[in-house]
């Protein structure tokens, strides 16, 4: 399921974006709004220079004007010597200290460049000298005040306060700052600007392939298009719907769909955006999106990878950001049960992973509904193909009927990625338009991976040709096997060689034998290296893990083996001896899988001895042509063209 990424830029509609102090600063994005201008960051680099640059003047300022307030300390001596001169205006005497000025400017001994008029000295205890008199012949004031009046409390507590109000105010503004993502402040007193229905961008004419799924979510579009009709006979729709399926399938784009099926504001906000290492900011968080949901309602609210914050709830030991996890999970809860469905809120939410969530969360009257997204079968994929070509100019040899089927297990995402890379590799080969050898060219790129320059030496070529072959000529041989699509001795990737197997109508079910034939196909490579040249090399690796992974599967979790019986021995994930199974078990396991695994090598041997010449004929078409496509695969090895229904992919690795 998908739709088509061609979207007009709200921006570009004529109507002019919305003023930047009007939009508030939450953690979701509302579907059709043109998006705010960041301010840049020179403008941030620049405050923040003068933001420093001030405190540093301030508390410089502060300081100089201490400093030339205070009197310069001299001598004694220098004081008599003063008085001699009759250069002293007036002093004021606290016990043997004296404070005072002069009537006109005079250097500091020692060291002429430094000048002064106030005073301050020291009266040796010893002094005999008559100096009241002496002042009063110079006609000096004697004053009971202090020369330099002292400055009042205010004052002083400005000076003494102010530097450290100052490095305080600095640090708030620091952590406003960095704390404007984490929605520790800024959100009060801004009102949440409501979205223009008219201006949501994609409905389910953008969506293909889920038809089942769309007949799912019409109710809702239908209760929030006309609510009045549900409410008079009694119906209450569901208060939130969860999407769940594998990754690029289209849940995103659905929950977009319908917004914009029904015209209503969307609020879409990503599960990690509520959850901070403070604890109660992603609380905070989700009541404010309830709140501005309400007041834009109907709307509906998407929550993306919503198993971010609802996995099932630990113990009483969890801390920190399992703490604030939970405490977000327990805020939607509270807000899911707040909320009537008179009030026309619809909760969406989309996630991988529907297991991991908390029971609480999927109880009627929160996720009342569960819908499946799956990856599309052959017509939804053609459908898809149909929505992401029609904003690009195909030539007339395209056939995406055949592309449909042929891309078995793709999801929608990778059919708009290979339309795209089919649209790129066009431009690079000048076309003017996307033909079928680019689409076909762009799936090869996707499913095998980019072409290396490698030069590989020759014998390694021909045992690369002789593994490929192999692959291919048991995928022909076995019963119900997939048609081989192409096999290549070129190197892309990670591999030196690469065999295509697709199959031509989906599949939604194995059984025991075939699933043996993959295993068998899947050793075909290392079987054929084994039988002519006698040796087993590095490049099965790949080949290895896919048949020990089948033979593991059939054996442990789908109940295939004989010995072990219809039970389940392997847990999709975490360790098995946690839900109870034995370490005997375990071993009589692991004896059935190197079996099986076993039987499928000796079967392939087998087949590639009775078939030899099929195997020379396969390796030495391959050495001349590099790579085969479908028609040359069956001619060379001498078989009709048989249908099968699986997807594989066998590699050589490099040794």
């Amino acid at each position: 399921m998908t739709g088509s990424t061609a979207q007009q830029d709200s921006s570009g509609d004529g109507m002019a974006p919305a003023p930047r102090e009007s939009w508030p600063k939450f953690p979701w994005r509302t579907e059709g709004l043109a998006a705010p201008q960041e301010p840049s960051k020179r403008g941030r680099w620049w405050r923040t220079f003068l933001v420093v640059l001030l405190y540093v003047g301030v508390f410089a300022a502060l300081t100089m004007q201490d400093q030339q307030s205070q009197p310069h300390s001299v001598a004694y001596t220098e004081f008599k010597a003063q008085v001699r001169d009759n250069n002293i205006s007036e002093i004021f005497a606290t016990g043997q200290t004296i404070d005072g000025s002069l009537r006109s400017e005079k250097p500091v001994p020692g060291n002429e460049n430094i000048s002064y008029t106030q005073f301050t000295t020291e009266r040796p205890l010893f002094a005999n000298d008559n100096l009241l008199s002496e002042l009063e012949q110079n006609d000096v004031t004697v004053r009971a005040t202090p020369l330099v009046n002292e400055r009042g409390i205010l004052v002083n507590l400005l000076i003494a306060v102010a530097p450290i109000a100052l490095l305080v105010l600095f640090y708030l503004w620091l952590i406003k700052k960095q704390s404007g993502a984490l929605g520790l402040g800024g959100f009060a007193g801004k009102k949440f600007q409501p979205v223009d229905p008219e201006r949501v961008r994609v409905t389910f004419r953008d969506v293909a392939g889920i038809d089942e799924v769309e007949s799912e979510i019409s109710e809702v579009v239908d209760f929030l298009k006309d609510p009045a009709k549900y409410q008079a006979i009694g119906a209450r729709p569901p208060k939130g719907v969860l999407l769940s399926g594998p990754p690029g399938t289209g849940k995103t784009l659905l929950a977009r769909a319908t917004a914009g099926e029904a015209g209503v504001p969307f609020f879409h906000a990503s599960s990690s955006e509520f959850v901070e290492m403070v604890v109660g900011v992603g609380a905070s968080r989700v009541r404010e999106l309830f709140q501005a949901a309400r007041n834009a309602a109907p709307s509906i609210i998407f929550i993306d990878e919503i198993d971010a914050i609802g996995r099932k709830r630990s113990g009483s030991l969890a801390v920190g950001g399992h703490d604030e996890r939970e405490q977000t999970l327990n805020q939607i809860l509270t807000e899911m049960d707040g909320f009537s469905s008179s009030e026309g809120i619809v909760v969406l939410a989309a996630t991988n992973r529907p297991d991991v969530l908390d029971p609480a969360l999927l109880r009627p009257g929160r996720f009342d509904r569960s819908i499946t997204v799956h990856a599309p079968d052959q017509t939804g994929r053609l459908q898809i193909l149909r929505v992401h070509a029609a904003g690009v100019k195909l030539a007339r040899d395209v056939d995406l009927d055949s592309i449909s089927r042929i891309t078995t297990g793709m999801t929608g995402a990778e059919l708009a990625n290979l339309v795209n890379e089919a649209a790129l590799l066009a431009v690079k080969r000048s076309h003017p338009a996307v033909t079928q050898s680019d689409l076909l060219d762009a799936l090869e790129k996707i499913q095998l991976g980019t072409v290396r320059n490698v030069v590989m030496p020759a014998e390694e070529r021909k045992r690369t040709a002789y593994h490929e072959s192999g692959h291919a000529l048991l995928g022909m041989l076995e019963p119900g096997a997939d048609p081989v699509r192409k096999i290549s001795i070129i190197p892309r990737g990670r591999a030196l060689g690469v065999t295509l197997s697709t199959p031509d109508t989906d599949r939604y079910g194995y059984d025991e034998n075939y699933l043996k034939g993959r295993i068998v196909g899947a050793l075909g490579g290392m079987a054929a290296e084994d039988l002519v040249f006698g040796v087993v090399t590095t490049g099965a690796e790949s080949d290895l893990q896919t048949s020990t992974h089948l033979a593991r599967m059939m054996v442990g979790r789908w109940g295939m083996s004989k010995r072990i019986g219809p039970v389940q021995i392997l847990p999709e994930e975490g360790d098995p001896r946690a839900a109870g199974v034995s370490e005997g078990m375990l071993d009589t396991v692991a004896e059935e899988v190197s079996a099986l695994v076993d039987q499928c090598h000796q079967r392939a041997l087998t087949l590639l001895n009775e078939n030899r010449w099929r195997l020379d004929s396969l390796a030495r078409q391959l050495l001349e042509n590099e790579t085969l496509d479908e028609q040359q695969i069956y001619e060379a090895a001498g078989l009709p063209r048989s249908s099968g229904s699986g997807l594989q992919t066998s590699e050589r690795q490099p040794s």
